[in-house]
């Protein structure tokens, strides 16, 4: 019908022929408008367990427009909190992260005596872990990470949420240090020894405990032999040879300030230097 309606267009010349296509076109677009959903407010709670079984099923899309409407519908019910909490968990199962962390700062500025607020800061947290990038990129979300993270177990200590944030803090104060630690490595084959010794020496101030500290100490000694601060050197030597004495980085360190070796010769007839290089 559209097309026939067209081509009379075409037939009624000047004026005349413009006001029929308007006439038609208006028509046209109230028909349209007339078969658009009509807004339906719903009960809260049929709402609310609709947006869980999309949930359930894995239509998170559905499931995050249904939890908005909760909120939009019933914006003074109990539902609505949590709907605000669903929405926060269905972004960041879409790995939406910046919708998530969105949505949870405001339900953290909302609510904060929910019961669900501890949950509401872990959840948070986790949005910026799971965007820590490799260290050759920048560590702002580690960063972020690490600081939300502490939060949780500053403030709910005593919460479920707190032991694996914990662990994650080690994860992250790891990943932070290895930072450090690729970025030295690059001074110090550059020969910019001071802004080498720098970097290490943020690893052994801040991130001791994490698993860089060892290679730290032993770059410490490389960087201070080259610059021929001996004292320094052999003063970091014996600190990484009283913490960590059977590590490979302090017999490096050994071998460069007395010349030898305190590695066993690896010679194939010998059973523990084939011992010692499957160790290492």
């Amino acid at each position: 019908m559209i097309r026939s309606l067209f081509f009379r267009w075409h037939d009624v010349p000047g004026f005349g022929g413009k006001l029929l296509l308007a006439g038609f076109l208006a028509l046209s677009m109230t028909a349209c408008s007339s078969s658009e959903p009509k807004y339906v407010e719903l009960p809260v709670e049929e709402l609310y367990n609709s947006a869980m079984d999309s949930l359930l099923v894995g239509e998170n899309a559905k499931a995050a427009r249904l939890f908005d409407e909760v909120e939009r519908q019933h914006p003074y019910s109990v539902w609505a909190s949590k709907a605000q909490l669903m929405a926060a968990y269905v972004f960041y199962l879409n790995n939406k992260y910046d919708n998530a962390i969105n949505a949870l700062d405001r339900f953290i500025q909302l609510h904060p005596g929910n019961r669900d607020i501890a949950y509401a800061h872990y959840l948070r947290a986790i949005s910026y872990y799971e965007q820590i990038s490799d260290i050759g990129r920048d560590q702002k979300m580690t960063r972020m990470a690490l600081e939300t993270l502490q939060e949780v177990v500053r403030r709910f200590p005593e919460s479920r949420y707190a032991r694996d944030a914990t662990l994650k803090i080690d994860l992250a104060r790891d990943h932070l240090a290895g930072k450090h630690m690729s970025i030295g490595r690059f001074y110090l084959k550059k020969g910019e020894y001071l802004a080498a010794i720098n970097r290490f020496r943020e690893v052994i101030q801040n991130y001791q405990t994490t698993t860089h500290a060892p290679e730290a100490l032993h770059r410490l000694v490389e960087s201070y032999l080259a610059i021929g601060v001996t004292d320094e050197a052999q003063a970091t030597a014996a600190v990484l040879g009283y913490n960590y004495p059977g590590s490979t980085w302090y017999l490096d360190s050994y071998a460069l300030l007395t010349g030898e070796d305190l590695r066993p010769a690896d010679s194939k007839d010998s059973w523990i230097g084939r011992i010692w290089k499957s160790l290492i």
